[in-house]
């Protein structure tokens, strides 16, 4: 996704509160990351904020563009209802998963 001017400050400040383990790859996580998981399991505090500050364009590109376990069920239905109200944008009904296939033998 490309970056919006929001702030290290309020990057920050999210990554502190809602990503509190180190990243397995050792880099810093991406700003989408950050926010994604602010939109997680943030508080209705930060909905508005991050909707005010990050915008609801970028919040839809974050989840079009999301990984796998970035999302629960319950916040993706969440945004994926106030999103696609506000912009009219068509976002896909689940949030993306894991897929783990056993061999069969």
């Amino acid at each position: 996704m490309a970056a919006t001017d929001v702030s290290s400050d309020f990057l920050e400040k999210f990554r502190r509160k809602y990503l509190w383990w180190e990243p397995v790859d050792g880099r810093p996580f991406s700003e989408d990351r950050i926010i994604a998981q602010a939109m997680n399991l943030g508080t209705y505090e930060d909905i508005l904020l991050l909707e005010h500050t990050v915008g609801q364009p970028r919040l839809t590109g974050i989840m079009l563009h999301a990984e796998p376990g970035w999302f629960s069920d319950r916040s993706w239905e969440f945004w994926r209802g106030r999103l696609t109200f506000a912009t009219g944008t068509v976002i896909p009904d689940q949030a993306p998963r894991r897929v783990f296939h056993a061999a069969s033998s």
